[in-house]
């Protein structure tokens, strides 16, 4: 029981250390509260609190420890158990394809403000395999809080009337300026490795394999020197995980091995895996691996440049081809290609994004355009994308609104989106209320009323 400390990990991505160990609740560890058959540990809330505060001091925020913040923390995890005994009536259930794909999506997150895969690796002490199995059920329990919640939400709607009633409370003078805001889509591509660097890669997973087989050499000895990922320092070894859990390559060859054998060399999307089956129990295996990556340094970039100038010289002088097309059908980026490369403020949901909150290398772009319309040639980035590494995109400028005082025809949408979330704070906080009622809640502990403990 571990989601507080899972919101750490996930969401708060610079401190990467901070959750890399969790303690083990020790004898003077209680039980604080009770939600139907679900129990909450004091170990929790106070592990919850201290990553919280270690975070606020590390982006140089003081805040200090009070017992309104830690009973804060203790109502917030009430909320999600009550939201998980919800899910559990109503049959709400996050299948493994979903987690999976979230999870990947946040360790994408995480490897980005680390700088790499092998500096994530490195500051847990754990490859991405082992995290991901570490937290895969912690993160399924805040999966399905966080889906109750939308489904209730989606059942909140709001009107035009009642987003012009918002509006007009605002007093005139209050009306807050809009700052320039542009809506921008890209058409990415990613360099592959040039076919010299994957075959030298190939064969030296390939000569591993050969000395384990052939020469005797223990799998762990080859894994501690040559492995490219965080489980090299133990050998190779993963720990137990259901088939499921490994991508399909991988589980694909190791479920067809007999304890102690050794695979052929096996292709992922991480790269070239020599495999050994230590053990299985039912659909879970437990296996030590090499894994021999492709030299990023011998991507071929230059092709990959000349795919998008090509694309982009194309648009230039045919009239009757249209960027959202080209990007459906060449794009390599999976998060925006099937929405004609439309890039979507992740925090709001909006096309319009603020040109202060692009990231850098889009802002740098974005200031150069001097119409709307304009596509700019290929760009080197970072996509947000685990397995993606370095890729190369082309820009197009779609919108581009000035700077202005809020005005209710030109920021609709936004105000719309604010006007709706206060709607659906208050009438989910009023609902969630009502379970409370409905389920079973004891606290082991007085509880805290107006700010003091009973």
């Amino acid at each position: 029981m571990r989601h507080l400390n899972l919101i750490v990990l996930f969401s708060i991505v610079t401190t990467l250390t901070v959750v890399a160990q969790q303690p083990s609740p020790t004898s003077a560890d209680r039980i604080v509260a009770v939600v139907n058959d679900q129990i909450i540990l004091k170990s929790d809330i106070d592990q919850g609190v201290a990553d919280y505060i270690r975070q606020a001091n590390f982006n140089q925020q003081n805040i200090q420890f009070s017992k309104e913040l830690w009973y804060s923390f203790l109502e917030s995890e009430i909320d999600n158990k009550v939201l998980l005994e919800k899910a559990e009536i109503d049959s709400v259930v996050i299948s493994d394809e979903d987690v999976n794909q979230q999870m990947d999506n946040r360790v994408s997150q995480l490897i980005q403000q680390a700088g790499s895969e092998r500096a994530l690796e490195e500051a847990f002490g754990k490859s991405i395999i082992q995290l991901k199995a570490d937290f895969r059920d912690e993160f399924r329990e805040q999966m399905t809080a966080n889906q109750v919640r939308q489904i209730k939400f989606n059942d909140i709607k709001i009107t035009r009337p009642e987003v012009k009633e918002f509006f007009e409370s605002i007093p005139k003078d209050s009306l807050p300026t809009i700052p320039e805001q542009v809506s921008v889509s890209h058409i990415v591509k990613l360099p592959k490795p040039k076919t010299d660097a994957k075959q030298s890669s190939y064969e030296f997973a390939q000569s591993l394999r050969d000395s384990i087989v052939n020469q005797g050499v223990p799998l762990e000895d080859l894994a501690r020197r040559h492995g490219m990922d965080g489980s090299a320092a133990q050998g190779g070894q993963l720990p137990m995980m259901g088939l499921n859990e490994l991508v399909s390559e991988y589980s694909a060859a190791a479920a067809a091995l007999q304890p102690g054998q050794i695979s052929e060399v096996v292709e992922t999307e991480f790269g070239f895996h020599v495999i050994r089956l230590d053990e299985r129990v039912g659909d879970k295996i437990q296996t030590s691996h090499i894994l021999i990556r492709v030299d990023a340094a011998q991507l071929d970039d230059a092709t990959a440049i000349e795919e998008l100038n090509v694309i982009r010289d194309s648009l230039l002088n045919n009239k009757n081809l249209t960027f959202s097309g080209m990007a459906i059908r060449n794009s390599e980026d999976p998060s925006t290609a099937k929405s004609g490369g439309k890039i979507i403020d992740p925090q709001t949901g909006e096309r319009l994004i603020a040109l202060n909150r692009l990231d850098p290398a889009l802002y740098r772009i974005v200031l150069l355009m001097d119409e709307v319309g304009q596509i700019s040639e290929p760009k080197p980035f970072n996509p947000n994308n685990a397995n993606a590494g370095k890729a190369y995109r082309i820009v197009r400028l779609d919108r581009q609104i000035p700077e202005h005082v809020a005005d209710f025809n030109i920021d609709y949408q936004r105000l719309r989106n604010i006007a709706l979330q206060q709607k659906q704070s208050r009438v989910f906080q009023e609902w969630l209320q009502q379970l409370r009622e409905e389920i079973y809640i004891e606290y082991r502990i007085p509880k805290m009323e107006n700010g003091v403990g009973k």
